[in-house]
């Protein structure tokens, strides 16, 4: 039989949606504030020259600049105030969220419920300013080591320019993270998430065209470009695909006599999905994997001296080892990179998921609402066949994660295809747009019911109210 729920699914239409006015304003309201994120990326701060950065930023566009360019939507090609794009943010939740798990003080105040939430959020920002800081403190001291063709990078070099970056920096991923919350409570969807994907999403128009220009020019076969836009779509469907797949357990509950009334037996199921780690084993992954990048860069700088020879005594910096080899064998294309970065994937896939979910937990819950799996025993059985399922469904949500995040660095090896055809980006992209369209469809559905409500009262009262 179908539900409720699915026969006013299926009688949504334009008209449903034009009558819910709270919905409207919410997607108007989140609009806005992804248009003032919009606005942001493209403000540069202040002490730097755009087109000196601009040329260094083409030299390494595809290193981890690039990646992460690629999350601010072009931020950091621009040097804008969100360049950190709220990166640190989520980076502290990770932390914390792991540091929950693990440390008995923050478990217990997760336990206490609104107040001990709100608690570990406070924590979480302040871890977030801290990370924010170091990064853009590495970025000003980066800044300050660049020369282009057209010149220094930075006007006037010094103190107050590395403070006036770094303020603003962070107060840009402070105004972000701000705005992420004011979406998740008065917008639709997860405002961290939505922002990542306006970011995302920003470059995608510029990089299909520059596609269709190259096969234009010729530079890009037909055939070849047909076949990476079949790929894409083929992408696309398979994250969708697995993205909702799911393995239920059947669970039953028993038979109950309440005074002289015998209730009747139910029956229900445990969802586990296929992909329970969701997009963090490649973000992780990808941030230990680029780590040595990210020290090379800092160590030798892109242009000049760097921070090493410039900031270390001659005696201390001869000991710092050579990270722009190590970097250049682990950078994007490379055999070593794609091997370690599945590696990485399926551990934090196995971890992640491990934190997230306790089959010890689940089977203790069961048993104290007297459910129970047919053929199974309650207890530490139930455990074991729980986590024994679970075990395995992550075996396949893993190997999918690493095969989605490699492709693209196969097709970049190999036909130099823009970033946007799989990998993090794409797997975002679409995860957080079938977030948003699951909770509009929340809204129709509450505001269908709420309809209903109100015209039964209607058929059900008198003329002065009083019910018939």
């Amino acid at each position: 039989m179908v539900s409720a729920a699915e026969q006013l699914a299926s009688q949504m239409n334009f008209s449903v949606f034009a009558k819910a006015e709270d919905l409207k304003k919410r997607i108007w309201f989140t609009l806005g504030a992804l248009l003032v994120y919009r606005l942001g990326t493209f403000i540069p701060i202040p002490g730097i020259n755009p087109d000196a950065f601009a040329a260094n930023f083409k030299v390494s566009a595809n290193g981890i600049l690039g990646m992460f360019n690629t999350f601010s939507g072009g931020a950091v090609e621009r040097m804008a105030i969100f360049a950190l794009n709220i990166m640190p943010y989520i980076s502290a939740s990770i932390i914390m969220q792991l540091m929950t798990s693990v440390i008995p003080q923050l478990e217990s105040l997760k336990k206490e419920g609104e107040s001990g939430r709100k608690q570990i959020n406070q924590y979480t920002r302040y871890l977030t300013v801290a990370l924010a800081t170091a990064q853009a403190f590495g970025i000003a001291i980066n800044l300050e080591g660049q020369r282009s063709q057209i010149g220094p990078v930075v006007l006037e070099p010094g103190p107050f320019f590395i403070a006036s970056t770094v303020v603003t920096l962070v107060g840009g991923t402070m105004f972000l993270m701000w705005l992420g919350e004011q979406i998740t409570q008065r917008g639709i969807g997860n405002g961290t998430s939505l922002i990542i994907f306006a970011g995302i999403v920003a470059g995608l128009p510029i990089t299909i065209a520059n596609l269709f220009e190259s096969a234009r020019t010729g530079q890009l076969q037909t055939p070849i470009l047909l076949g990476l836009l079949a790929l894409m779509v083929f992408v696309v469907a398979a994250i969708v695909f697995i993205e909702r797949a799911q393995r239920r357990l059947r669970i039953e509950y028993p038979k109950r006599q309440t005074g002289q009334l015998l209730a009747k037996g139910e029956s229900s199921h445990l969802p586990l999905k296929l992909n329970s780690s969701g997009v963090i084993p490649p973000i992780f992954a990808s941030s230990l994997l680029l780590l040595p990048a990210t020290i090379a860069q800092f160590a030798s700088g892109s242009q000049g001296a760097g921070w090493v020879n410039t900031y270390l005594p001659p005696n201390v910096a001869n000991w710092i080892p050579d990270w722009s080899t190590i970097a250049a064998a682990l950078g994007p294309g490379q055999l070593w990179h794609m091997l370690i970065y599945v590696g990485l994937i399926l551990f934090f896939a196995f971890f992640y998921t491990a934190v997230v979910f306790n089959p010890v937990e689940t089977a203790d819950n069961l048993r104290k609402y007297n459910g129970f799996l047919p053929g199974i025993r309650p207890g530490a059985k139930t455990a074991e066949y729980i986590d024994y399922v679970l075990t395995r469904i992550t075996v396949v949500g893993a190997l999918y994660l690493a095969a989605v995040c490699v492709l693209p660095e196969v097709l970049i090896s190999q036909a130099a295809v823009p970033f946007y055809f799989g990998g993090t980006s794409l797997l975002i992209a679409v995860s957080v747009t079938m977030d948003t369209v699951s909770q509009i469809q929340s809204h129709l559905l509450a505001h269908q019911y709420q309809g209903l409500i109100k015209k039964s009262k209607l058929r059900g009262s008198g003329p002065k109210g009083v019910r018939r």
